[in-house]
């Protein structure tokens, strides 16, 4: 019993690393582990008390028992055996495809990812590029908002830039919620998005198995009380104008509303804009771009690196300004719970055709609320000034006397229009700066005209405030239909022709 038993050194070692793994395993690890939790639940909690809307259970969850739950819906169930005998596949082959769909779009939410690590680079680069204001605030209504409300943010898309700044700006309110496209889908990039809390989509797919998976979740986050961002133009404005929205994930948020059931659902319309935005050129130029094809947007090592390395040369110069201002205004909180008491309808109970259009005219509405508080700033001010006099040059006297009456043609309208250092002056002067510094507009004698080469552009900036002026319906700018016609209209696109 007490004999001695010989083994070779190698095999001692290699039982020793076994031992000493399966005692971290057993012992250290898990109590690790619970002590991490523990101060990351606490840190939640103190968080929790400053946010305006509260981190939800939900976005906690593991990730694991989020993709199990959506794989397992009865719905998605449902839609896998629909699917397996349409087009005569095994169901375990369907089931596999769920499963990638759902790891695919399931975000893995990380409060310290978000503000420690998220907010803060937000921050950094949204005050280098840009001077940051908020406009219009709505304090007050916002504040009116049930805590326990599924908040929806609904954004104009002006540049990628967006995500960033909205980031930024609302960091003192949640943790948002976005749905991003394949472009958020590069290595590295990747994990990082998806431990903020978004999800990926595929914006063109038409596989039915695909979009019940990603309606499910949506359902779920909205029911859950989620903070969600969307863009509802669905993509990059190309020509400065609001686009016609899409209504794919409005949609899924609110098509199995209950009228009756504890949560509500607010969406804030909150309005964008931007004395440059980055990729203002790329974007105008698709703009030009042979009806039915598709633009391609590429990534150009070299002309990144020329501009930036440019930027450097003239910050170490001091001739580099930053990229003017950018504002963000929010618009008047809208309850879903009152708006369908009002229309006296229930999505779950309308025939498909009727609720498509019911979706529609929701949409409208709230597209219309978020151009109603785009703000109007330098650079769209002067560029419309220029616009009406081109190709005419005015003297710099002409430009602030036009100038002056399109701001208080905006504020009459109930535009917010944001004023630097409440001086008209000034805020002349830097939108034209800009202009001149990027040889948009060119200075001949103390006149100024814009550059014919650069029109295109210069009307880009017009068009972010186009829709805010009184001819701007018969300028084709996009704007809701009065509600007697845009109901005929909906009926119309909605209904095959008899």
């Amino acid at each position: 019993m007490w004999s001695e038993v010989t083994l070779p050194l190698w095999l001692v070692i290699i039982a020793a690393l076994l031992a000493a793994l399966a005692f971290l395993d057993r012992l250290l690890i898990p109590s690790v582990r619970w002590a991490l939790r523990r101060r990351a639940n606490k840190a939640i909690s103190e968080l929790n008390t400053r946010l305006r809307l509260q981190i939800k259970p939900f976005k906690l969850t593991k990730r694991q028992v989020l993709m199990d739950r959506l794989i397992y819906d009865p719905e998605v169930l449902h839609t896998i055996d629909e699917y397996a005998r349409d087009n005569k596949m095994p169901r375990e082959v369907v089931m596999e495809k769920v499963k990638k769909y759902a790891g695919e779009i399931v975000p893995s939410f990380s409060a310290y990812a978000y503000f420690r690590i998220g907010t803060r680079i937000a921050k950094r680069i949204s005050e280098s590029l840009y001077r940051v204001r908020i406009g219009i605030r709505n304090e007050d209504s916002f504040a009116k908002v049930d805590p326990d409300s599924s908040v929806v943010f609904v954004i104009n898309h002006r540049s990628n830039m967006d995500y960033v700044l909205v980031t930024y700006v609302a960091a003192t309110s949640s943790a948002l919620s976005y749905a991003v496209g394949e472009w958020a889908q590069i290595w590295g990039l990747r994990n990082l998005i998806r431990s903020m809390g978004a999800y990926f989509i595929r914006r063109d797919s038409r596989d039915a198995l695909y979009r019940k998976v990603l309606s499910r979740y949506v359902h779920m986050a909205t029911a859950s009380g989620v903070v969600q961002a969307i863009f509802p133009e669905g993509g990059l404005s190309r020509d400065g104008k609001l686009r016609p929205p899409k209504f794919g994930l409005l949609s899924y948020m609110v098509a199995a509303f209950d009228p009756k059931g504890p949560k509500d659902v607010v969406f804030v319309p909150v309005g964008v804009n931007y004395d440059r935005v980055l990729e203002d050129r790329m974007l105008t130029s698709a703009a030009n771009t042979e009806p039915g094809k598709k633009p391609v947007f590429g990534f150009n090592l070299f002309t990144f690196l020329k501009h930036f390395l440019n930027a450097i040369w003239l910050a170490f110069r001091g001739r580099w300004y930053r990229l003017g201002y950018t504002c963000v205004s929010f618009g008047e909180p809208f309850s879903l719970k009152k708006y369908v008491v009002e229309q006296k309808i229930d999505f779950r109970d309308l025939p498909e055709d009727t609720r498509h259009a019911e979706i529609e005219k929701l949409g409208l509405k709230l597209m219309d609320a978020v151009g109603r508080v785009v703000p109007a700033l330098p650079v769209s001010l002067v560029s419309t000034a220029l616009l009406d006099a081109s190709p005419a040059a005015l003297s710099l006297f002409e430009i602030k006397a036009r100038v002056a009456r399109l701001i208080d043609e905006l504020e009459s309208n109930g535009a917010y229009v944001h004023i630097p250092r409440a001086d008209r002056d000034y805020a002349i002067e830097v939108g034209l700066r800009m202009l001149r510094l990027r040889h948009l507009v060119l200075e001949d004698d103390g006149s100024f005209r814009v550059n014919p080469n650069d029109v295109h552009v210069v009307r880009y900036y017009a068009n972010a405030i186009a829709h805010l002026l009184p001819d701007a319906s018969a300028a084709g700018e996009f704007s809701p239909l009065p509600v007697q016609e845009k109901e005929k209209t909906l009926v119309e696109v909605v209904q095959p022709a008899t």
